[in-house]
């Protein structure tokens, strides 16, 4: 696995982490987003970097 996607790979998870505490602590609104990012992140890893 290329460094960039283990980079892309570490983004995804930090952002579901802190949507998950997001989510705890009450703030739906910003867990929503952080799973966005988190998606956004996630579609770099099915690519194939050169």
């Amino acid at each position: 696995m290329p460094l960039s996607q283990i980079s892309w790979l570490v983004t995804v998870v930090a952002s579901v982490i802190a949507a998950v505490v997001l989510l705890i602590n009450g703030y739906v609104g910003y867990f929503g987003l952080f799973l966005a990012v988190a998606a956004a992140a996630a579609v770099n890893l099915f690519t194939d970097f050169p």
